[in-house]
């Protein structure tokens, strides 16, 4: 478990200046109200929208796979509002990393936290289920304020970023495990402690069921959190996130404990955490990670690309 951002001096390397640069520039932005940094948030997604190419097609045939009844200008209306909120999402990240704690609790609010205490209580270990929201850091960041749980991260391939993210996490979170590392889930989660888990992306073939999701029959599913519930002897807490209205501040909502889960087979757990999952982002439809290739496997190996 990573419990320490490391620093090294390798990370001054010149190849590495230009993200430095970037960096700094996001922590100026910090002394910008967040109503000024979720304007400039939006202006940034709707340029990035233009220039995306590869990313705006696979946002938009999310949407369209998703939602086929859907009208056409509606789609891209979501597609639009979407991009907006995935640019303000960027100072979502910094201001989950570099806010002061006093900063975050002027801007946020909680709802359901007495269920992670009665589950801890109880002996019982938290699955907190999650999906990938564009505000899900500041999301970690408001949870840290009650209690710091175990994040579930993949590794960044550019060092810089990895100490970043390393650091940022760890102001909200007590350790980070790699997301290969179901051992040290399990050990967190028998502790009794609260890790956080996401199976809303498409994973590949391995350890996946095809099962419907929204429109789609047949999406990969990682059936996980049934072998987590199930050896680390933990209760599963569906956990929402959100920008309030006016993008004022930050709202989350953790769930009561799902009954019955682990249930009686695999299949039967994931179809129901896909419409768990489906209900949560219904909540706030834009502000779901919609630019993830989720239909990416399918269920013929060599089958035709959803995407193409």
């Amino acid at each position: 478990m990573v419990e320490k951002a490391e620093f090294t001096s390798n990370l001054y390397h010149p190849k590495y200046w230009l993200l430095w640069f970037g960096v700094l520039m996001m922590r100026i932005t910090q002394v910008l109200p967040l109503s000024v940094q979720m304007k400039l948030g939006a202006g940034i997604g709707r340029f990035a929208m233009v220039l995306a190419g590869s990313r705006t097609h696979t946002a938009k045939r999310n949407i369209s796979l998703c939602f086929p009844d859907m009208p056409e200008d509606q789609q891209q209306a979501l597609l639009k509002r979407n991009f907006e909120e995935t640019g303000k999402a960027i100072f979502d990240s910094a201001n989950a990393w570099w806010w002061s704690d006093k900063k975050v609790q002027a801007h946020m609010t909680m709802k359901g936290e007495q269920h992670i205490e009665n589950s801890l209580l109880a002996g019982k270990g938290v699955i907190l289920f999650a999906v990938h929201c564009l505000p899900l850091e500041m999301g970690a960041r408001i949870l840290g304020q009650y209690r710091p749980a175990i994040g579930v991260y993949r590794p960044h391939n550019n060092p810089v970023m990895e100490y970043l993210q390393v650091k940022g996490r760890l102001r909200s979170n007590k350790g980070l495990v790699p997301k290969r590392d179901v051992r040290q889930m399990i050990r967190s989660l028998r502790t009794p402690d609260v890790v956080w888990y996401t199976a809303d992306q498409d994973f590949g073939r391995s350890s996946a069921v095809f099962i419907p999701f929204f429109a789609v029959p047949d999406a990969a599913t990682i059936t996980g959190a049934t072998s987590l519930a199930k050896l680390g002897k933990a209760n599963v807490l569906p956990f929402v996130v959100e920008r309030s209205a006016g993008d004022k501040g930050y709202n989350i909502e953790i769930m009561p404990p799902l009954d019955n889960f682990p249930g009686e087979n695999e299949l039967e757990d994931a179809l129901r955490g896909n419409q768990i999952i489906e209900q949560i982002i219904n909540k706030n439809r834009p502000q779901y990670m919609w630019l993830h290739r989720r239909f990416k496997t399918r269920p013929e190996e060599n089958g035709p690309s959803l995407y193409d």
